[in-house]
């Protein structure tokens, strides 16, 4: 197949899933066209199977905010043609389901039908969606997708309590690929961010509201009266200056280590001995499977999808939303015992077996074929 991906080229989830999921369909010979405002940071492969096509946006004046849906739309439409891509699968509904049911309303016109399906991740619904500003928007583009997924089970059934939804969703879940994720480095070097005697304590996030940075600060000062460690703060986000004033507040400020986004999460994860994960909500906890791949066990809320992922008293522990006190004590009894410490870092990898890329894209295909099956008569 020719596949078209949108997303947004970042840091967050839906990009890195949306990157390694169309790398993955190119190993298995589909032909895969990137198309995005920026290169993906994970896309480090181009090549006859894997393309990538900039979207632009020229400015103008007249517009106080320029118009990036128009552009994707006509760049999408451009694209379709230019290539014969057969399928678009976009990430997020606003806009990328939204410029691209454009783009196939403007190819239709063309005589050229192009089916969509759109991946639901987290805050295009639960946050951006349920805004009343967007959310006609948003339950046009669900119900006008040829095919929805959603990377939860909690995340299907926040879409169907917030939205009409007329379309029925599949529930795939979010995956890794462990070809691409090591778990052990020759060049060790952990002395650098820890001393031997100390346990590292690792979060990793955009550094927004909803993922509670302050409880993880309260969470680690907490470990740290008890426990010799330091923390590995890895992102960047509105919240940062923030927690690094709260460290600062709390004497903890030389304990703790902010990296600034980062290119090498494997490495840091392969040193961690715990990971923090309080949110107020998570539609999957991509970054808590990416630790439990590297066998870190997790300490998180027990909201959205975070629970289909890390399983309570076998790869960490779950507690609720703020509940800063039950977090700590969960995270102290597995650091305090070496052998029990390393029982959780044991199922962690085994429970983050569950979701390995092999297992899961077999359903995205699935997915495709079923779709372009039910659109043939509408070419």
């Amino acid at each position: 197949m020719k596949i078209g991906i949108v997303c947004y080229p970042t840091f967050g989830g839906s990009g890195v899933v949306a990157t390694e999921l169309g790398l993955a369909l190119s190993k298995r010979g589909h032909e895969i066209h990137f198309i995005t405002y920026s290169q993906p940071v994970r896309l480090d492969l181009l090549g006859s199977n894997v393309h990538y096509h900039e979207v632009t946006v020229p400015e103008y004046p007249l517009f106080l905010y320029q118009p990036y849906e128009l552009a994707l739309s006509s760049k999408l439409v451009d694209m379709v043609k230019m290539h014969g891509i057969e399928l678009l699968h976009v990430h997020y509904a606003i806009p990328h389901a939204y410029a691209a049911y454009m783009a196939r309303e403007m190819l239709q016109e063309e005589g050229i039908y192009v089916p969509i399906v759109t991946t639901l991740h987290g805050t295009d619904i639960t946050l951006v969606g349920s805004h009343p500003f967007y959310k006609t928007a948003v339950t046009f583009s669900i119900n006008k997708s040829d095919a929805v997924t959603t990377v939860s089970q909690s995340l299907k059934d926040d879409t169907i309590r917030l939205f009409d939804i007329k379309r029925e969703i599949d529930v795939v879940p979010n995956f890794i690929d462990f070809s691409r994720h090591k778990t052990q480095f020759d060049d060790c070097q952990r002395w650098i961010m820890a001393d031997e005697n100390e346990k590292i304590i690792t979060h990793i996030s955009n550094f927004r509201k909803v993922k509670q940075i302050p409880d993880v600060i309260k969470i680690f000062y907490n470990i740290q009266k008890e426990i010799p460690a330091k923390l590995m703060m890895v992102g960047e986000g509105p919240e940062k200056a923030d927690a690094e004033r709260l460290c600062k507040k709390l004497g903890i400020l030389n304990k703790v280590v902010f990296f600034g986004n980062s290119h090498e999460i494997d490495k840091i994860l392969c040193f961690s001995d715990l990971f923090l994960l309080p949110s107020e909500t998570e539609s999957f906890g991509l970054a808590a499977l990416e630790a439990m791949a590297s066998g870190v066990p997790v300490i998180s809320s027990n909201t959205g999808g975070i629970p289909e992922v890390n399983v309570e008293g076998v790869s960490g522990f779950l507690s609720d939303v703020h509940d800063v006190e039950d977090m700590s004590k969960n995270a102290i009894y597995i650091l305090s015992d070496e052998q029990r410490l390393n029982t959780f870092k044991l199922n962690a990898t085994k429970e983050s077996a569950k979701f390995a890329i092999e297992n899961v894209v077999p359903q995205y295909e699935a997915i495709y074929a079923r779709t372009l099956k039910n659109c043939e008569f509408l070419k």
